[in-house]
């Protein structure tokens, strides 16, 4: 099977109710990364696009959070409605959603 195109780690990390950093996936359902997953199976992307759950990506007050490699695209405050966007424009396009990303300046700042 040849390599993938675009691998997306969805952060899927919960921390509890109030936590001071935030949380990826507050609900614990993976809802996100369910709806990447059947957004790229409804669009034929697989084999070669992936979806996967990830633990903390360290982003957590910027989060939801969703990286794309091997693009190094890092995304945040990606919510359900953006999921359409995200495999058109980036995945299908090869366009980064400026308002999605996190600025090099913001990754790994707490």
């Amino acid at each position: 099977m040849p390599k993938f195109t675009h691998h997306l780690f969805v952060c899927c990390n919960r921390r509890a109710p109030g936590a001071r950093r935030g949380c990826c996936d507050p609900q614990g359902n993976e809802a996100l990364r369910n709806l990447l997953k059947a957004e790229l199976d409804r669009r034929g992307l697989k084999p070669l696009v992936r979806a996967n759950k990830s633990g903390c990506l360290d982003q957590c007050e910027l989060g939801p959070t969703v990286v794309i490699y091997p693009q190094e695209i890092w995304y945040g405050g990606v919510q359900p409605k953006d999921v359409p966007r995200i495999v058109e424009e980036t995945i299908i396009q090869g366009k980064v959603i400026p308002e999605l990303v996190i600025d090099d300046e913001q990754l790994n700042k707490k």
